[in-house]
């Protein structure tokens, strides 16, 4: 059965997952074992750090492999710290614009229930985590009405 994951990210890595068609997608060197888990079928929903917000959705298409080739931020000293990737195909991506801030979720998703109100943005510390059906179709519900708005 397919499951929907939240995926944390910078907007300079929506960007360049944006630059890359949303064709793959990578996961930090210490979250290998959470990566393991993902299946092809899998969603991943984009959450962008700083300005809190719903970027779109991917669909993994494929097994993970290792590749060190740069694509999302790093320092010139360390290299790309996302090796473990998966081919990926876009399913609801909206222009930074259009993102849909996480705000609105607060009371209505599971998983930021988990925390008291007023520290909502706990729920989207770390970088990968998986999510209930339920939360899921929420919001695939959001991104998808959104997409089709804009196209």
């Amino acid at each position: 059965m397919a499951r929907t994951w939240i995926l944390t990210g910078s907007p300079e890595n929506h960007r360049a997952t944006r630059a890359h068609r949303f064709e793959v997608i990578g996961f930090k060197e210490r979250n290998r074992k959470r990566a393991l888990a993902i299946s092809p079928g899998d969603r991943i929903v984009l959450y962008a750090t700083g300005v809190m917000a719903f970027a779109g959705s991917i669909r993994i298409e494929g097994e993970m492999y290792e590749d060190h080739s740069p694509i999302w931020s790093r320092t010139a000293d360390r290299p790309d710290p996302y090796p473990w990737r998966f081919p990926t195909s876009p399913e609801a991506v909206l222009d930074e614009d259009e993102w849909i801030p996480a705000a609105s979720f607060v009371g209505a998703l599971d998983h930021i229930a988990k925390w008291p109100p007023r520290h909502w943005t706990l729920a989207f510390q770390g970088q990968i985590r998986p999510v209930t059906d339920h939360d899921g179709l929420m919001l695939m519900d959001r991104l998808t009405a959104a997409a089709g708005a804009t196209a």
